[in-house]
């Protein structure tokens, strides 16, 4: 039977981000919008301004005299244990003991009756320490004997030395990739009420509202269902609300149960950035043999990051930095080696694409390094060295690359970006423009996903139907702008053949879904629709038995379609058979659950299948710079995104295109830089410069392959968007690097470290100019 109308907002469809008119009405509430209740005290961090030292003490005699101020907190007030690493590694305190760790490290709290007395008595503390050596990058920590943060791994697959013997040619060199500061718009903040016995409830800005419990509860000693933490949304996250809101969270709830009044931690701008993670920077050694066509013979390759003062999630963003050094490309042998640092800085943490991106660069300076050195255009060499499908398609980890849709989606791409015409002329252009000079640079993309860790490839949801048909959601991932929420709410509709705007999305709450996974490693949507979808299938599969018995009919003759069901040659409304189920007292709510299949990893052996899929994407981006002062500008951009069958294309379009710039910004204007003191001078908007909207390309013509479905049984055949098209910008990096070799008619390749800041530019075209 089939109806001819249809619903409005299911899956497949363009359908607006439920709060779209709430973020630009200012109608969408957030953690710091919730009205405080009377008594209501604030907390500002107090933080080292030494980068290594011995703590002997700390006098808070003007703090307390401060008027206002209601108490301090240290380490001594801890009721718990004093650590909050995401991984257990009992090596990162709330407040320090002994030993400053890095500028900017929070020593204390101030409890005050107003956040400006908390934040100016804060600054009243008189620390007495005893300075020690200190060492900032990977290198000089390598060099000083410090040691790993976490295990390193190494990654291996066939045999690696006879084949750099007997290939014609090989290139050794070194490449500095920086670090990135999140800048979401939304910062850190925790607001704690406490309730009877042990009980608090946590409102915050999280990724991971189950650590979030957990670490609360470890902190003050209670067990984790004493702890409700609750997410609506957040301001953005990028990874920086992963693990990183560990600390205000448990700095609100500590003392909103010592002083038994609702706290709430809101740091400044800068404090947010001296005191929270950053991606990773990284220092990558690369020696790559190759034929004399550029296929590649063999890789070795080491990637040392600068982790901070302690291991945080450094060990799985540097496992998965190993994991995309292959990007597109096959490596017949190849060695891979991380050695994740300990250094006296913040320690670093998540962000988009968690460690991948740093990897796929290194891929991409490989590939350019070889295209340069053979005289090819890069983009033939790229596809050269491209996974195949029957044979050359095991990655450095293990893994066979069964579903590799890169030679139809970057052929694609070449023709309708007009590739080889568009580059002849900028060759042709560059030979008569002495000042100007232009590049292009087409790239591919594959990334795994799935958690590298297994155990969070798993995710619950709650369905209610209530008895006058309308729908209440749950799950356990967060909302953060990038439509989680309303995919999943589209899965539900579609499952249910009602409207969209039928249910109603709630906030995330572990009062409602347990041990959720971290919204991160772009699963949420594939893990939370799932789980969704399994509760909707339950109450359908209870209310199909009750059509069927009361009907008399067969379960195949009850078909839901378009706010209606069909039961036989009978049609009901949803409302009305949702009531009468009620009243036949049929449960009407049920508890999802999805773990993801296939996936299985050892690290001892470095080897497995840690990823479900793999998504893919290229761009080709054309630049022009000004060799007289390195400036740039970003003339077009070309995308052509993997998604698979689309759970909404707007969405995922929007997502592909911030991703992007995004991933432009990391490569090009945002720059990290800490003096010899260690301490951060990039620490405000003002002295940190992300992509304005006059640095979008000129041109930006995004379009999602239409054409591509996942083979894997994922939600609806969609393939997750988050994180992937992130590397998309490195096609911008490889068009700066083309325009800055044209000055030395493209005989060497530019070497550019990333970002590649006017100044790295303008240094490069001179080292090029001089022969250097």
């Amino acid at each position: 039977m089939k109806d001819t109308v249809s619903i409005v907002g299911a899956a497949h469809t363009d359908v607006n981000h439920d709060s779209a008119i709430k973020h630009v009405t200012g109608g969408a509430d957030y953690t710091d919008d919730i009205a405080l209740p009377q008594g209501a005290l604030h907390a500002y961090l107090g933080v080292s301004d030494v980068a290594h030292a011995k703590l002997l003490g700390i006098d808070f005699a003007k703090v307390l005299a401060t008027p206002g101020v209601v108490g301090v907190l240290t380490a001594d007030d801890v009721p718990g244990i004093n650590d909050i690493s995401p991984t257990h590694l009992n090596d990162e305190p709330v407040f320090p003991t002994d030993t400053i760790q890095f500028h900017g490290q929070p020593l204390f709290a101030v409890i005050a009756e107003t956040r400006d007395i908390a934040r100016r008595a804060a600054e009243l503390a008189e620390v007495e320490y005893e300075a020690l050596p200190h060492a900032l990058d990977p290198t000089e920590a390598q060099n000083a004997g410090y040691p790993y943060v976490t295990a390193p791994l190494k990654l291996e697959r066939g045999d690696v030395a006879p084949a750099q013997a007997a290939a014609p040619n090989r290139i050794k060199s070194r490449m500095r990739v920086g670090g990135q500061d999140h800048m979401y718009l939304e910062g850190h903040i925790a607001f704690a009420i406490p309730g009877e016995d042990d009980d608090v409830v946590v409102h915050c800005s999280t990724q991971h509202p189950s650590e979030a419990q957990h670490m609360v509860a470890h902190v003050l000693g209670v067990p984790s269902n004493a702890v409700v933490v609750n997410v609506r949304r957040m301001g953005g996250g990028f990874g920086g609300k992963e693990s990183q809101m560990n600390l205000f969270c448990v700095v609100a709830a500590m003392a909103a149960k010592k002083w038994n009044r609702a706290v709430k931690i809101r740091p400044d701008r800068d404090q947010d950035m001296t005191a929270t993670g950053k991606r990773h920077d990284f220092v990558i050694d690369y020696d790559v043999a190759f034929d004399d066509t550029g296929r590649i013979q063999a890789v070795e390759s080491s990637f040392a990051a600068r982790c901070g003062f302690s291991a945080d999630l450094s060990g799985p963003v540097t496992d998965r930095a190993l994991f995309h050094a292959d990007n597109a490309y096959f490596y017949p042998n190849v060695r891979l080696s991380s050695h994740p640092m300990k250094t006296n800085t913040v320690s670093n943490t998540a962000f988009r694409g968690f460690g991948g991106p740093q990897g796929v660069i290194a891929a991409e300076r490989m590939i350019e390094e070889i295209a340069y050195a053979t005289g090819q255009d890069p983009l033939d060499v790229r596809k050269a060295n491209f996974y195949g499908t029957e044979d050359r398609n095991v990655t450095p980890y293990h893994q066979v690359v069964e579903d590799s849709i890169l030679d139809r989606l970057v052929r694609e791409l070449e023709e309708t970006s007009d590739y080889r015409q568009r580059r002849q002329a900028i060759i042709d252009f560059n030979k008569t423009s002495p000042i100007l000079k232009k590049g292009i640079a087409l790239t591919p993309v594959k990334f795994g996903i799935s958690f590298t860790a297994t155990w969070y490839n798993q995710a619950g949801a709650l369905v209610h139907v209530y008895k006058d048909g309308s729908i209440h959601l749950n799950h356990g991932g967060t909302e953060m702008g990038q439509g989680l929420n309303t995919k999943v709410a589209q899965v539900v509709a579609e499952a249910f053949q009602v409207d969209f705007g039928r249910i109603k999305i709630t906030k995330t709450t572990t009062e409602k879904v347990p041990n959720t996974s971290a919204t991160a490693a772009s699963s949420g949507t594939d893990l939370n629709g799932m789980a969704a979808l399994n509760a909707v299938e339950q109450i359908k599969e209870r209310l199909v038995k009750f059509a069927s018995e009361n009907w008399d009919v067969s379960p195949e003759q009850v078909i839901f379609l378009a706010n209606h069901v069909h039961i036989g040659e009978d049609v009901l409304p949803f409302d009305a058979l949702i009531k009468q189920a009620y009243l036949a007292r049929v449960q009407l709510s049920a508890a999802g659950f999805y773990k993801t299949p296939k996936i299985h990893w050892d690290r001892e052996k470095g080897q497995g299948r840690p990823f479900y899929y793999y998504a893919y994407g290229a761009s080709c981006s054309e630049v022009t710079i000004d060799t007289l002062t390195g400036e740039y500008q970003v003339d077009r951009t070309d995308v052509l995104h993997d998604v698979g069958r689309s759970l909404n294309p707007v969405l995922d379009k929007g997502q592909v295109e911030g991703a992007f710039i995004q991933g432009m910004g990391w490569l090009t204007t945002e720059e990290l830089w800490w003096d010899d003191a260690g301490r951060l001078r990039t620490h405000a908007p003002s002295t940190y410069k992300i992509p304005l909207a006059s640095d979008r390309p000129r041109i930006f013509n995004v379009k999602l392959a239409d054409w591509s479905e996942n083979r894997e049984l994922t939600i609806k055949r969609s393939k997750a968007v988050g994180e992937p098209p992130f590397m998309l910008g490195i096609s911008v990096f490889e068009a700066l690097s083309m325009a800055v070799a044209s000055v030395a008619d493209y005989r060497e390749c530019p070497r550019l470290d990333a970002p590649a800041t006017p100044e790295r530019v303008l240094m490069a075209v001179a080292r090029l100019q001089n022969g250097a």
